[in-house]
């Protein structure tokens, strides 16, 4: 027995031993609540203002103190303290007294705290030492009359082997032994489980405890710490799982002790109720061995405590160094290793003027207290010491720190922008001068700072605890799933944007009937949205089908790639069905609503879609009714395979291709074609109507349903555009249906290629038979290209391109004219015009001279008088174009199947195709014998004597012969909806 270790002042002395889970801590504050006075040491800050605030629920906060190295909360006149045990004030006397952990006295880093509190820390009438069986033979070797009490786990703790983080039950904690390993622990977790409160040591109070109470009031199921939660720290745990059994203990990175490893699973299991333990991640699975001595509770007994002497000699430097190294008393204490004091009090020696004030006596006892100062920050010794040699030199020599020094290094910190680790960085440098605001000797007006300090660290720290909940809490996730788990309805509703909110949870959008999760959320997240969604929409689906089912006819959309649109939403989309203008109408997103409902919802949808057609391609409905109709308002013979075809063609179709048949039907059969809106014009039948930009994209449309093509591979052509480049893998029946006829290399829309060619008729009754007639500006606007394209342009009409000589003047003094190409090169504007039956309007005669062909001009500027004397002539090259004697090839692919609504290729003779003399356009309405524009008979060249009058009277009654044969269909071609 050793006598100077016995207990003093004539208290019992008592050791509570036992595993984890036993009661041990509520033991010891009912006792001491039950005398006058007490305090209670316990190993970590957390826990002791979890003590704290459970004293408070039954004493009057001015009768409880809480001091901590960062905290302090002293009323007047305390009567019960609660303390870190290495803030403990024990200059104050008080009736009871208790050290918890008493286990931790054989701790490398901070076992020589607790040894000096088992020695000396006492009450005056009772003193309980809490900790492990572990403890007991040292206890009884330490004191003679020491008594102990056994305390049982009040529930069994169980291995339940490795399990993957994503799979681990709820209300479970997964310990790593670095803030690396935790947050990335801590992130996967949101990822797959909606979210883990955080607890680290280096985390200021305010802010574990914040994060403790997330874990605590439940709203998340996952708690990811560091070890420190095996110290005391009770929470409501079943599941405790090591992401590693190593840890890096300040010097050196080393197993766990088994007595650690219990510890910390022990914090599995809430009073009675079980709890288990087990690994995660890439941590090995644990001994057999070590599974039963933690799940039996049975290690070996401590034979070993850290110690140091508290007998310091501040006579000297050198004395004070001394007195610090002496060696333990007894076999059973181990001196313990040098510590941050220690280290700072050698680095503060190094520096001469530390030295020359710190000779002995209270210079050097106040070093001393400096040194004990903690290094918050973690920055390293050298840095360390650097600031506490500039705290002891200011103390020195002004007796005091400045508050013009002080100031500057508070201000800095007053910050909350910045992550995580910029927020912890600026916690840690408070807590110093938090620290010490509370030394008043050190200070002037120490209260003041205090409040400053608390108030930016309560800031630092809300913000902190804000951050981390936004980076590793998962709300809205962690929400639905207990929700999903209890089999709780869920209170769900729908914005008019679609936003879905469940619970007060963004968790996706509606549209239409289809349900889009948030595309934030992946994996897990994702399935457990999902599953709320279908949970918490069925009913809104309901309603909102309800609403589809009776929606106006405005509220409906019907988009390019064939999507039906409602509330901006998809609800349906059209697919091929029996007929081109017959598209089926697919429903999406209904499938859980009841029959009848459904068939409501469809037939509005197909009404819709009927209403469209009809709408949009009224013209072509009536054609296509009209050739199945029978009796007097159907169509006969000829004119009925004239109509399919048209309709089997989406509305447009190539005149070479029932030019044969055209021929046949007499003026009585047209009438009723063009009644019902096709018109017959010189290369081109179609139907004015369908050329606008609706009926159009409509058309393009339906063609690709009925073609087997994805829509949103052939979207229709651009509106507005006169002329569009030909695409060569789209087959022409492609462009037909869009109101465009495949012409060269571009694409010409129907209605502007008929006025074009009215423009060529012009021009060619005006020039020279023989030679051919000129391009102007005019022709090249209607169909919006120049150059070689519309070269192509007139080539795929069957003209072909005559270069001539020609003379014009030319002056000496002036520069001669340069050789002009034989089309301009830039093409002039596109016309503006959208709309197929817009009325012709004349393009400007007043084009530049290089649009307007190879004509020399008119008028000549005026020249001087030896100018016209020196007036010349010179030949330069002029192109005509005039009727090819053969008709070109078409351009492009064949269609393949007329049944699929595509054009036949051009592959027979060009729009000249006459087999007596002459080659002017054909007439496919020769039934009288006749060629377009001069009556019966005539020729599209003019006469044959050099030059004819346009006002003699054979020139004007050949006119009106025009204008009352079939011929006037081209001759009114300038106007679309005037042409034939």
């Amino acid at each position: 027995m050793i006598d100077q270790f016995s207990p003093t002042g004539g208290g019992r002395v008592c050791a509570v031993l036992g595993p984890t889970n036993t009661g041990k801590t509520h033991y010891a504050l009912e006792r001491m609540l039950a005398h006058k006075s007490g305090m209670i040491g316990l190993p970590l800050r957390l826990l002791a203002r979890e003590i704290y605030d459970r004293i408070l629920k039954s004493k009057n906060p001015r009768e409880v103190a809480l001091v901590t190295g960062e905290e302090k909360i002293i009323p007047p006149n305390p009567r019960y303290w609660v303390a870190t045990v290495e803030a403990m004030p024990l200059e104050r006397t008080v009736e009871f007294m208790a050290i918890d952990e008493i286990q931790l006295a054989a701790d490398t880093e901070r076992g020589r705290i607790f040894t000096s509190r088992i020695l000396h820390a006492r009450g005056t009438s009772e003193t309980l030492l809490l900790g492990s069986h572990t403890m007991r033979p040292i206890l009884q070797r330490m004191f003679g009359n020491i008594q102990f009490l056994s305390r049982e786990r009040f529930s069994n703790l169980s291995y339940t082997g490795s399990k993957k983080a994503t799979r681990l039950p709820r209300r479970s904690a997964i310990v790593g032994f670095s803030s690396d390993t935790v947050y990335s622990i801590a992130e996967l977790i949101r990822r797959q489980r909606g979210g883990a409160a955080v607890v680290l040591g280096a985390l200021s109070p305010r802010t574990r405890n914040a994060q403790a109470e997330l874990y605590q009031s439940g709203e998340v199921d996952f708690l990811v710490a560091t070890d420190a939660i095996g110290m005391g720290l009770n929470m409501d745990i079943d599941h405790v799982a090591f992401s590693a059994t190593r840890k890096f203990d300040g010097h050196r990175a080393r197993n766990l002790l088994p007595t650690e490893m219990a510890q910390i699973a022990g914090r599995a299991g809430r009073h009675i109720r079980d709890g288990t333990f087990g690994v995660t991640g890439d941590c090995a699975p644990i001994d057999e061995d070590l599974v039963t001595a933690i799940e039996n509770h049975e290690f070996d007994s401590v034979t070993k405590l850290l110690w140091r002497t508290e007998k310091l000699d501040f006579s000297s430097l050198p004395a004070l160094i001394r007195s610090l190294d002496q060696p333990p008393p007894r076999d059973f204490f181990v001196r313990s290793r040098r510590e941050d004091d220690e280290d700072a009090l050698h680095r503060l020696c190094n520096r001469a003027e530390i030295r020359e004030i710190a000779k002995g006596g209270a210079a050097l006892a106040t070093l001393w207290d400096i040194c004990q100062i903690p290094d918050f920050r973690k920055i390293g010794g050298d840095q360390h010491a650097r600031m506490l040699g500039d705290i002891y030199t200011h103390i020195m020599n002004d007796g005091r720190i400045s508050e013009s020094w002080m100031e500057p290094q508070i201000t800095r910190l007053d910050r909350t922008d910045g992550d995580i680790d910029a927020l912890s960085s600026r916690l840690a440098h408070v807590r110093t001068w938090t620290y010490l605001s509370h030394r008043s000797a050190w200070i002037d007006c120490a209260p003041y700072w205090q409040e400053r300090a608390r108030a930016i660290e309560d800031s630092l720290s809300d913000a902190l605890h804000e951050k981390l909940t936004q980076r590793f809490v998962d709300r809205r996730t962690s929400t639905l799933l207990k929700r999903l788990k209890d089999n709780a309805p869920l209170l769900a509703g729908v914005t008019e944007d679609g936003e879905v909110i469940v619970e007060g949870q963004f968790i996706g959008r509606l549209l239409g009937f289809e349900f889009i999760v948030d595309p934030r959320a992946s994996g897990a997240e994702a399935k457990s949205l999902r599953a709320a969604g279908e949970k918490a929409l069925t009913p809104v689906l309901a309603a909102r089908a309800a609403a589809l089912a009776n929606a106006e006819g405005e509220e409906l959309q019907l988009d390019e790639d064939g999507t039906i649109l409602w509330r901006s939403g998809p609800v349906a989309k059209i697919q091929k069905g029996p007929a081109p203008l017959r598209p089926e109408v697919v429903v999406t997103g209904i499938g859980d609503i009841t029959p009848n409902l459904r068939g409501r919802v469809e037939d509005r949808l197909k009404a819709f879609v009927t209403n469209k057609i009809e709408g949009l391609l009224g013209p072509l409905v009536a054609l296509q009714v009209a050739a199945n109709s029978e009796g007097e308002n159907g169509l006969k013979g000829l004119t009925k395979g004239v109509a399919y075809r048209l309709a089997e063609n989406f509305g447009a179709t190539s005149r070479s291709q029932i030019g044969d048949d055209l021929k046949q039907i007499d003026q009585d059969e047209r009438a009723k074609l063009r009644k019902l809106g096709m018109r017959f014009g010189e290369f081109t039948l179609f139907m004015p109507a369908l050329l606008k930009p609706a009926p159009a994209s409509l058309l393009t449309l339906l063609w690709a349903l009925w073609t087997d093509r994805r829509p949103g591979d052939v979207p229709p052509p651009s509106a507005g555009r006169v002329s569009i480049e030909l695409n060569e893998s789209l087959p022409h029946a492609y462009y037909y249906a869009g109101g465009y006829r495949p012409s060269g290399t571009r694409a010409v829309r129907i209605d502007m290629l008929e006025r074009l060619a009215g423009l060529i008729r012009t021009a060619r009754n005006e020039s020279n038979p023989k030679e051919g007639f000129e391009t102007n500006a005019q022709m090249m606007s209607l169909v919006g290209c120049s150059g070689e394209d519309f070269e192509a342009i007139l080539r795929s009409l069957g003209f072909r391109k005559n270069v001539v000589k020609r003379k014009v003047p030319v002056t000496k003094d002036l520069a001669a004219p340069e050789k002009q190409n034989d089309a301009p090169a830039a093409a002039p504007a596109t016309p503006a015009d959208d709309t197929a039956t817009a009325p012709e309007s004349t393009p400007n005669d007043a084009a530049p001279e290089a649009a307007m062909g190879d004509k020399a001009p008119e008028a000549a500027p005026q020249r001087s008088v030896k100018a016209e004397e020196a007036a010349e002539e010179q030949e330069i090259e002029v192109s005509l174009w005039r009727p090819a004697m053969r008709r070109p090839k078409h351009t492009g692919k064949p269609a393949q199947n007329r049944n699929k609504g595509e054009q036949r290729d051009n592959r027979g003779r060009g729009p000249n195709q006459n087999k007596g003399k002459g080659r002017g356009p054909k007439n496919a309405s020769r039934n009288a014998g006749g060629r377009p524009g001069h009556g019966k008979g005539g020729s599209n060249r003019p006469p044959r004597e050099k030059k004819a009058d346009p006002n003699s009277p054979f020139a004007v009654l050949a006119g009106l012969k025009a204008e009352l044969s079939d011929g006037d269909e081209n001759a009114k071609s300038k106007a679309p909806e005037k042409t034939e």
